[in-house]
């Protein structure tokens, strides 16, 4: 005789199948045998997942866009962050490269001079390659407009430390490496291609680079990346004379790279090389502050800098990542609740619970799959974005982009995604058992446990987006306090370009200086304009041209402890223009000429700090050491932020360009106009090109721009932050409202019983606000303290603003909260509006 249990598994597999039979018409599905293979279990797994997701549009729908922006974002990241952190650099060896550095006093690095490259290329055993390089802007002359381009002077050595090879022609002879022998250049791919149409004779034919001939001797593949000097598009020979005085050991201007040997590890190279430069000082004790090299492997030195960046923003984006799939795992447990019949008539039928695991899994698996697919597209353009916000000095920006190993960390996401929220799940609502639906009437109640497990997951992401929301307002506030900063100078209405002087005629300061008197007479005749000056490098422009300033009244014991100051060579009127305040004295006028005495004009931050209690005026100072020129300080000036806004203030000089010795062949034009000065741009470029057609005109942009550029960084950090607080955001609303959506509909007989016993529509809309509320109040309290501790990373991307920023943070709660009222609301409002008598008939 058969036993209840036995007669009731009968029962209800006889009902299933003619449910399921008369309901589509055809012969029911077969379902897996325990004898089946693996693949074909996969395969109708699959199949199977395929047809429940058709049937759940909705479902699908918001599963797929929430796994789209967090699989999107996330690929789009690595694949910034993929060439500059886990990519080896594009050289041979990569790992055997290091950048050399001097030390200075303070043990920092500092570049290296001539003679001391020198030495150590001749006495290192630890290095197989040295090669040393400086800065090199020649203006190419063409029957079009000429160009300044940016390249490299290199010793003869130089492609072969990197390991490269020039994809025409060859590299440099050691012969070539001598003054007066150096006219002979390599050429980027880029530029053989731009300006020499990819002439494929270029090899032995002659260029004019600032009005020199010179030999193309080879031209670089397309794939080689100038990662030492970005944007760099042409080299030549050093080609240093020994004898001349920048050739000292004090003139450190030069940086140096060298390759180790292979069995050489990186610690002894260092020993090594301490060790040589201690011979060195010892040989030559008055010309070096003290002995020392720092070896710094160059994968580290060139992404220093960025690395910070990159985990910040890899961190706020694995929140993303992490919110997104806490939600679709919540989703997956509401429809898991609503297939509890499913999964109990399935094992009554014979369906093992690692079947029904499995088979939730694939539905996993598929929805991760499609939110992948989208998510390429999402990345495509976030990689696009990215790249055209992204501030200068991110290097290996050119290899951005969606290749091989990008599809394949999507392909590892989707699997591991699918697997990460789709298991919970999968865990807590397989295996159900006709008994227990039966008892349950019906009704689809989600266990106390996974009331609890969804909840929480909620919690989670609320305590997420809190973290990347108050990381956001930080940087909002922060750069709020430093827009506030005044530079020093007034950026409105003020023109700034760059202007070079070079070639045979202006190989004297006499010939220069005429040059930029003509350029500044004709641009101060332009109708608008109120003011013209010149100067050698422009605050906030990213130039650094500092000198060590000797006071006479102030002597040092040791010269090296001499402070440093930014000199600016300044034609009359720059200061007026610019509208820098004039605090003591004069500013630089007409009548320091040549022959006129040495003056020179220094900033408020230099006067207070060499002369606290008298006035500087009248008071000599000198650059360019003991044979320097002595200068009497004529004025006070305000101070000019030059490095950054946030940068502590400096030591400026201003001396007038007529009298400096050494003379400036490039300059920039600043012209303080009575409107916007963009309409002006095209006539002032001409009236400079009439006096001299052959002279590029470079980095023309309003000072606004200027300063704008200058807070870029913190720009482009603050542009990501938001982005992925907005997702972080809207992510937790849709958890927030799915969670008591579903509460909702598996409550409504609850709710019909409460209102017909008297509940009021007010009472139960407060009963469902106050789950949220709550769940988004343990949220707050319990993402406080961790975001506080995680905000601590943005410390030294902060500015006039603490981690801990009350502000912030009440801007910030109060956000969360107000979405958190607007998410509940919804499935609040539809527990209130149902007939009772509807919600009590309801299964």
């Amino acid at each position: 005789m058969e036993s209840p249990r036995d007669a009731g598994a009968w029962y209800w597999q006889q009902a299933f199948s003619s449910v399921r039979i008369a309901s589509r018409g055809r012969k029911p599905q077969r379902t897996i045998q325990p004898g089946d293979s693996l693949v074909s279990q996969l395969l109708q797994n699959l199949r199977f997942a395929l047809r429940m997701l058709q049937r759940s549009p909705g479902f699908s729908f918001i599963a797929v866009l929430t796994l789209t922006l967090g699989i999107g974002f996330t690929t789009a990241i690595f694949s910034v962050a993929r060439p500059v952190l886990f990519s080896s650099l594009p050289y041979s060896a990569p790992d055997r490269l290091a950048m050399l550095w001097e030390q200075d006093g303070n043990g920092d690095r500092s570049n290296m001079g001539y003679l001391t490259f020198r030495d150590f290329e001749a006495r290192s055993h630890s290095l197989s390659s040295v090669a040393a390089m400086s800065t090199w802007q020649p203006v190419l002359g063409s029957s079009g407009e000429p160009e300044r381009l940016t390249g490299q002077h290199v010793t003869a050595r130089f492609f072969e430390v990197l390991g490269v090879q020039p994809q025409l022609g060859r590299g440099f002879l050691e012969e070539e490496d001598q003054s007066g022998k150096n006219r002979v250049a390599v050429l980027s791919y880029g530029l053989w291609q731009r300006r020499f149409s990819g002439d494929p004779n270029i090899v032995g034919r002659q260029i004019t680079l600032s009005d020199n001939p010179y030999l193309v001797v080879g031209v670089m593949p397309a794939s080689f990346e100038s990662l030492l000097s970005p944007g760099s598009e042409l080299w030549s020979p050093l080609g240093y004379n020994a004898t001349l005085p920048w050739a000292c050991r004090t003139c450190r201007h030069l940086r140096v790279i060298g390759r180790l040997k292979p069995e050489v590890p990186e610690d002894q190279a260092a020993r090594e090389l301490n060790q040589v430069s201690e011979n060195i000082v010892r040989e030559n004790p008055t010309e070096y502050v003290r002995a020392g090299v720092l070896l710094v492997s160059l994968q580290k030195q060139i992404t220093e800098n960025i690395r910070p960046i990159l985990f910040l923003v890899i961190g706020a984006v694995g929140f993303v990542f992490l919110i997104a799939c806490a939600n679709t795992a919540n989703l997956m447990i509401a429809r898991g609740v609503q297939r509890q019949g499913e999964f109990a008539l399935r094992t009554a039928l014979g369906a093992e619970r690692h079947q029904l695991i499995g088979q939730m899994l694939t539905e996993s698996v598929v929805l991760s799959f499609l939110g992948s697919v989208a998510g390429l597209m999402i990345a495509w353009a976030t990689i696009r974005i990215v790249v055209a916000n992204a501030p200068a000095g991110i290097p290996r920006l050119a290899s951005l982009g969606i290749d091989g190993s990008v599809l394949a960390f999507t392909a590892i996401m989707s699997v591991v995604t699918g697997v990460l929220f789709g298991l919970v799940p999968a865990l807590l609502v397989a295996g159900g058992s006709v008994r227990n639906f039966i008892s349950d009437s019906g009704r689809h109640s989600p266990g106390r446990s996974r009331h609890l497990i969804r909840r929480s997951l909620v919690v989670g992401e609320v305590c997420l987006a809190l973290t990347l929301l108050m990381g956001a307002m930080l940087l909002v506030r922060s750069l709020e306090h430093l827009l506030k900063v005044d530079p020093g100078f007034d950026e409105r209405n003020l023109l700034t370009m760059e202007v070079e002087a070079s070639g045979q005629r202006y190989r004297t300061n006499e010939a220069v200086v005429q040059f930029f008197d003509h350029s500044l007479s004709a641009l101060r005749a332009i109708p608008g304009v109120t003011m013209v000056g010149a100067v050698s490098q422009l605050p906030l422009g990213g130039n650094f041209d500092r000198y060590g300033v000797e006071i006479e009244d102030h002597p040092r014991l040791n010269p090296e402890d001499n402070p440093g100051a930014d000199r600016y060579g300044v034609t009359p009127g720059y200061i007026e223009a610019m509208r820098i305040s004039l605090i003591q004295g004069r500013a630089i006028t007409s009548t320091d000429t040549q022959d006129a005495p040495p003056v020179i004009v220094v900033n408020q931050t230099f006067a207070r700090r060499e002369w606290p209690a008298e006035s500087p005026l009248g008071k000599r100072v000198r650059t360019g050491g003991p044979d320097g020129t002595w200068r009497t300080v004529v004025g006070v000036v305000g101070d000019v932020r030059h490095v950054s806004l946030e940068a502590p203030q400096t030591y400026q000089i201003y001396i007038p360009e007529t009298q400096w010795e050494n003379g400036d062949g490039s300059m920039v034009i600043v012209l303080r106009t009575r409107s916007s000065p963009a309409g002006l741009v095209n006539q002032a470029r001409d009236l400079i090109w009439s006096i001299d057609r052959g002279q590029p005109i470079t980095n023309i942009a309003t000072m606004e721009q200027v300063l704008s550029g200058s807070t870029a960084q913190r720009r482009f950090i603050l542009l990501l932050f938001q982005w992925f607080a907005g997702v972080a955001l809207v992510l937790s609303a849709i958890g927030i409202y799915g969670v008591l959506a579903a509460g909702v509909a598996e409550r409504t007989r609850e709710f019909g019983i409460r209102s017909a016993l008297g509940a009021s529509r007010h009472g139960l809309l407060r009963l469902v606000l106050r789950q949220g509320l709550m769940m988004v109040g343990a949220g707050l309290l319990l993402g406080i303290p961790g975001s506080l501790a995680l905000n601590r990373t943005l410390r030294g991307m902060l500015y006039g603003v603490s981690t801990n920023d009350a502000t912030a943070l009440i801007v910030t709660a109060s956000v969360l909260a107000t979405v958190g009222v607007l998410a509940s609301l919804l499935p609040a409002l539809r527990a209130t509006r149902a007939d009772p008598l509807q919600m009590m008939r309801t299964d």
